[in-house]
């Protein structure tokens, strides 16, 4: 085989096919390379791979979504305005409790912002999304176009039914983030994410919602990390396995929207300039892998101040912008906003997605036989899994692996020599950042 010819192994006797070969933290090996016998040799048919095509996204392009966390409502509005016109499509908006129920402070930050031409995706710091939904429609009294970027909670059935007049803003949202940010495999938090989906789509289904009025309204809010080709795969099996999950509800809508954020499991505080490359690794990942909306935080999010414009000369000022700018020139100068699932074809990312369907898939009924995620959650089934994941990737670190700017070609800056681990675990699972252990 001309790539056994041509590779020259690191020691004599060493299997050079082998070692080309990638076994997956998943559990699972891939090939150095895959060619169309494999569609009729491996397990991968020419059947699967239609199957898998046929569920992704058709239509190309994604919005520009960066993040803002508000502080001060009036001069947030002046910066939010200039930013839509310099690359945003749409925005990402964190809120307190008191602007999400205060009218006055919520008309102050959305002023000249039209939500049917610009869609705008909130994080609420509580269940209180149908108080908010009724503040908002007296704001913007027409179709409104975003979506509430919070995990579906007790208000979700009404928040849904309030904004059924606005087919594009989308109530009922699943994240992968908690589980991502705790260690998780891809395939764990493909499962997890399912399975959580599943619950919240049994609890609406109870109150009277059908599966056909849930799809059109859901978000996925997915975590990218920096393995690429893992990653793109990631997010085509997402569709995939949400096709089968609906297909159990005898429903076969395929309306789901799915947002992406770039990692911050993956960022440092140690030369945090690094975290541009990470940053734009794994943006393309998100829009090859077919994202609907791009959120990428600044390199230096990670140290904990918010975000600002770009008429802040300072560091926070430039990095916001260059984050925004990732996605800018992913469309313009890299095209990738021109064609639908650029992946599709490729034996390589097909049979990793394939792989990627199959042992999500066989993991999410293992929790549903637990009784569903809940059940799975309460047993300690779901933390324990994400555990032995996030201490094998710390071992894979300590054991070699480098990560850039933190174990290898490191930089410390003066401000940098005094960050410290992150030790806060709170809530369901910890939100954790890999590089933390080595700074």
């Amino acid at each position: 085989m001309q790539v056994q010819k041509e590779y020259k192994p690191a020691q004599a006797g060493e299997d050079e096919y082998e070692s080309l070969r990638w076994h997956t933290e998943e559990g699972f090996t891939l090939e150095p390379y895959y060619t169309a016998n494999d569609l009729t040799e491996g397990p991968v048919t020419t059947r699967s791979l239609e199957t898998i095509q046929a569920v992704q996204k058709h239509s190309p392009g994604w919005l520009n979504a960066p993040e803002w966390i508000v502080s001060d409502e009036k001069s947030d509005n002046s910066s939010l305005r200039d930013v839509l016109t310099r690359g945003a499509d749409a925005l990402v908006l964190s809120l307190s409790t008191q602007t999400g129920r205060h009218g006055e402070k919520l008309s102050r930050l959305l002023n000249n912002i039209k939500l049917s031409e610009n869609p705008v995706f909130f994080r609420l710091s509580d269940d209180t999304a149908t108080d908010f939904i009724q503040t908002l429609k007296t704001i913007a009294p027409y179709k409104l176009k975003g979506g509430l970027l919070m995990v579906a909670g007790k208000s979700t059935a009404e928040a849904t039914r309030l904004t059924v007049d606005s087919p594009q803003f989308r109530t009922i949202c699943v994240s992968s983030h908690v589980f991502h940010n705790a260690g998780a495999t891809a395939t764990q938090e493909l499962a997890f994410t399912l399975a959580s989906l599943a619950d919240t789509y049994d609890q609406l289904t109870d109150s009277g919602l059908t599966i056909e009025q849930l799809v059109p309204k859901t978000i996925l809010s997915v975590s990218v990390g920096t393995s690429y080709f893992m990653e793109i795969a990631k997010l085509r099996a997402l569709r995939v396995l949400l096709s089968r999950l609906v297909a159990a509800y005898q429903s076969s809508s395929l309306a789901f929207f799915i947002h992406c954020q770039t990692s911050t499991f993956y960022d440092a505080k140690a030369t945090p300039n690094t975290n541009l490359l990470r940053a734009t690794t794994e943006a393309m990942a998100a829009v090859i892998g077919g994202c609907d909306a791009l959120t990428v935080h600044p390199y230096d999010s990670v140290l904990g101040t918010p975000a600002t414009g770009d008429n802040d000369m300072s560091d926070k000022g430039f990095s916001a912008r260059i984050a925004r700018n990732v996605s800018v020139l992913l469309k313009e100068e890299s095209y990738l906003d021109k064609v639908a699932d650029p992946s599709a074809g490729s034996y390589y990312i097909e049979n990793l997605t394939y792989s990627l369907v199959e042992a999500a898939w066989t993991l999410f009924l293992t929790v549903e036989n637990q009784g569903g995620f809940a059940k799975a959650v309460a047993s300690r089934f779901v933390q324990t899994e994400i555990e032995r994941a996030y201490q094998a990737k710390v071992d894979a670190v300590r054991n070699g692996k480098v990560l850039v700017g933190v174990t290898k070609f490191r930089f410390d800056e003066p401000s940098t020599q005094t960050y410290n681990p992150l030790t806060d675990q709170t809530g369901l699972l910890p939100d954790r950042r890999l590089a933390a252990v080595f700074e």
